[in-house]
């Protein structure tokens, strides 16, 4: 459980309890004022369940939460994740930062306008007439800090991946890399994460993990 997550069901608990003693004081029926009381519960529990299980994130946008879905999956197949991390020497947020058997990656999540279509021409990245160039040199410089960090944590040179999951425009690829980051079809990323080959042992994954906790300090 969370910390501060007792505290707060207990508070929710109570407010649910006094809902249900004045909705049966004012009608004078106790089981209408255990329904209010229940309704009350029932109430903060779907909404926490639609709530991101990340406390740092201030105001996720609907692409990170739809990422930070997928990444329940991993987590469940060993995978370890790092939500709103930045580069504690530098400029940058990375929304995602995943490590398991596949290796380590950096990945931040962007929703474009539908109606434009996402292409590459001559090694750039379009949506629609707009160039996305710059996006992608943000997301690789994000994921080399990130790099350069967690090597000199460990004293050993560690690969990290960078990519974009896009969600909206329609693409000709589930993912294509381009200029050594993966440009990825939003729905697709955990697809993404289990292809290729095993690289880490789960102690790796482990070590990788707790030092980009130590290097990539929370955005928020």
């Amino acid at each position: 459980m969370k910390p501060g997550a007792p505290r707060r069901w207990a508070v929710r608990g109570l407010i649910a309890a006094v809902v249900g003693l004045c909705t049966g004081f004012l009608t004078q029926d106790w089981r209408i004022g255990a329904v209010f009381g229940v309704g009350t519960l029932v109430f903060f529990v779907v909404r926490s369940s639609r709530q991101s299980d990340v406390p740092q994130w201030q105001r996720p946008s609907a692409a990170q939460r739809r990422t930070e879905v997928q990444l329940r999956v991993m987590e469940r197949l060993g995978y370890r994740v790092l939500h709103a991390r930045r580069i504690s020497d530098g400029n940058g947020q990375i929304d995602h930062f995943i490590v398991g058997r596949r290796g380590a990656f950096a990945i931040d999540s962007e929703s474009w306008d539908k109606r434009l279509p996402l292409r590459n021409k001559l090694e750039k990245l379009y949506h629609g007439r707009f160039s996305k160039n710059e996006r992608i040199d943000e997301a690789l410089e994000e994921a080399r800090n990130a790099e350069r960090l967690i090597s000199a944590e460990l004293g050993r040179t560690i690969s990290v991946r960078a990519a974009l999951a896009i969600y909206g425009p329609s693409m000709p690829w589930d993912s294509h890399r381009l200029r050594g980051v993966d440009i990825i079809t939003g729905t697709k990323v955990r697809k993404w994460l289990r292809s290729g080959q095993d690289r880490l042992s789960p102690e790796e994954i482990e070590e990788i993990h707790q030092a980009a906790e130590r290097v990539l300090p929370p955005a928020y």
